[in-house]
């Protein structure tokens, strides 16, 4: 009988927070804050602080729970563990897969809108070039991915930090302009606010993909925990900055209209040609729709190791040491949606998938708790964290349906 080949444990506390940041940057700031401001207009800060808060809750129900339990399908496992339903468990896995297509599909089809700063390529060879130089990547080998994401992660810290920087004298208006940033409590001016939060919600989204590397990390029960909080934070803060430097550089209407917000925003700041923010910016998102694809097949060969899918998607190359069959069948799929839906509506898609998996993993993680309060050598966060995760993300989706409904 041939013995099955394992993942190998090659990422330090260091990879695994830049990998981690890597896939939250890559997600959403460079693509989507034109787009938040849409529909929370100059209240766009407050509509990320307001999604950050939601996700850092969850980001301390995955800490504890990828200490409990360090295997790849992470949110399966979990809901499993948890709630104990074999098929929600599948569900729940199907749904992370579906988030990392989605999420791809996204981060694939802003690549474009940056890529026309350099290269008029049609769109759909665009995406078709971009998608199979990924797969080629993520084939390669985890620690090959990885060492690709930690270089890019680190362009991308530049390029926000370079577009704080060019912005710093319209910063230095925030103390005069504020009153005009605060919202008031009226009804009107809150519901924008948490449309706005609903899309902002895509761009934190990616600490919940570092679980799912769990079993190619060095000392797991450690470095996971610290690796999603720190990633999280800095994400965060980044996030503040950069939202209030867009609302307090480029005019309203023209944030809302551009198709690569940063480079616009260097444009109106510097009254250069944005090539070096363009550039940066295509390395962000690629980054992140690389990340995608990793993490989608890892949770496909974590399902099939479980038994949950064909035994074929927990192929393991002997060479690679990387699931093959699983990092194919991600980039095909990822090809597929992003060649046939818009932007704006794959980045819903995917904040709507992925609160729904993270109301599941916060309930899951107050039934572990109630059975095993504790357990040695993981830490544990207060019941109410995953208690105030599971309703803010259900309110929050509950907001949506009703927005959508009401359309």
């Amino acid at each position: 009988m041939t013995e099955q080949v394992s993942l190998k444990r090659s990422l330090s506390l260091a990879q695994i927070t830049y990998y981690g940041l890597g896939t939250i940057l890559g997600a959403g700031i460079y693509v989507l804050v034109g787009k938040v401001a849409g529909s929370a207009g100059l209240y766009a800060p407050v509509a990320f602080l307001v999604a950050g808060l939601i996700a850092a809750f969850t980001a301390f129900s995955y800490a504890e729970l990828s200490a409990r339990y360090p295997l790849c399908a992470g949110e399966a496992v979990y809901v499993q563990q948890g709630l104990g339903i074999r098929s929600l468990a599948i569900l729940v896995g199907g749904l992370i897969v579906l988030t990392g297509i989605v999420s791809g599909a996204t981060l694939t089809s802003g690549f474009v809108g940056y890529l026309q700063l350099f290269l008029p390529l049609p769109r759909w060879l665009a995406i078709t070039l971009l998608v199979y130089g990924l797969w080629a990547l993520a084939a390669w080998g985890i620690a090959e991915s990885v060492k690709a994401a930690t270089i890019v992660t680190l362009i991308e810290v530049g390029g926000l930090l370079l577009i704080i920087a060019v912005s710093g004298r319209h910063l230095l208006d925030l103390p005069q302009r504020l009153p005009e940033l605060l919202p008031p409590f009226e009804p009107e001016a809150w519901h924008g606010i948490l449309l706005g939060a609903f899309l902002a919600f895509y761009a934190f989204i990616g600490f919940e993909d570092m679980v799912n590397v769990a079993e190619e990390v060095k000392e797991p029960q450690r470095n996971l925990p610290r690796a999603i909080l720190l990633a999280l934070g800095l994400a965060t803060l980044l996030y503040l900055l950069v939202a209030l430097a867009a609302v307090l550089t480029l005019p309203l209407p023209e944030l809302v209209a551009s198709t690569a917000p940063l480079a616009e925003m260097y444009r109106q700041a510097t009254g250069q040609e944005p090539l070096l923010i363009g550039l940066i910016s295509l390395f962000a998102v690629t980054n992140g729709a690389l990340i995608q694809i990793v993490m989608g097949s890892r949770v496909l060969y974590g399902m099939s190791r479980q038994g949950w899918l064909p035994r074929a998607l927990g192929y393991v190359s002997p060479k690679t040491r990387t699931p093959l069959l699983a990092t194919a069948a991600m980039a095909l799929a990822v090809q597929g949606l992003a060649l046939g839906v818009e932007l704006v509506a794959l980045a819903k898609a995917t904040s709507f998938i992925i609160l729904i998996v993270f109301a599941l993993i916060n309930l899951s993680l107050v039934r572990v708790k109630r059975r095993l309060p504790v357990v040695e050598g993981v830490r544990s966060y207060p019941l109410w964290m995953p208690v105030a995760g599971f309703a803010s993300c259900v309110a929050l989706v509950a907001f949506q349906l009703a927005s959508w409904l009401k359309a």
